[in-house]
């Protein structure tokens, strides 16, 4: 029996894929447990449908995500802090800051702290690279200087 899984069923396959069970199976546990429906034409046209939608809109994302990684590619930002003489911040500079200068750059769009790559932040003077992702595979580094404030 041809069914289209609705979610994920280990050993059988993922939301969205067209299975083919034993009608027991499928009968007694699949249907009745809203883990699946029949394949019908309709159904099946259906996912079609569904999947060329979804197709769809991850191709506009990707290219809203590329316009946008275009723009970010130019953008330089610099901090000046209180440091040590060893170059140790008083402090350190944040996400929180960055995003904060970012969004100051008169971009078109907003960067959410979610699309910041930065694992730790930012505790010495120096060049840094900063990863942003904008799409799953649209990531654009930019220029953060950090500079010792002049008392």
């Amino acid at each position: 029996m041809k069914l289209i899984l609705k979610t994920a069923v280990e050993g059988l396959g993922e939301p969205g894929d067209v299975v083919d069970v034993k009608a027991g199976y499928a009968r007694n546990y699949l249907i009745p447990h809203g883990l699946s429906y029949k394949a019908s034409a309709t159904n099946l046209k259906k996912l079609q449908e569904e999947r060329d939608r979804i197709d769809e809109e991850s191709k506009r994302t990707h290219l809203e995500a590329g316009r946008r990684a275009a723009q970010l590619e130019s953008v330089s930002i610099s901090f000046q802090v209180l440091a040590g003489e060893d170059g140790k911040l008083f402090g350190s500079v944040t996400v929180l800051d960055l995003l904060e200068r970012l969004n100051d750059e008169g971009l078109d769009f907003e960067i959410d702290k979610s699309m910041v790559q930065m694992d730790e932040p930012f505790k010495a003077i120096g060049d840094f690279k900063l990863p942003i992702r904008l799409y799953e595979d649209v990531i654009v580094e930019i220029d953060v200087q950090i500079g010792q404030q002049e008392n």
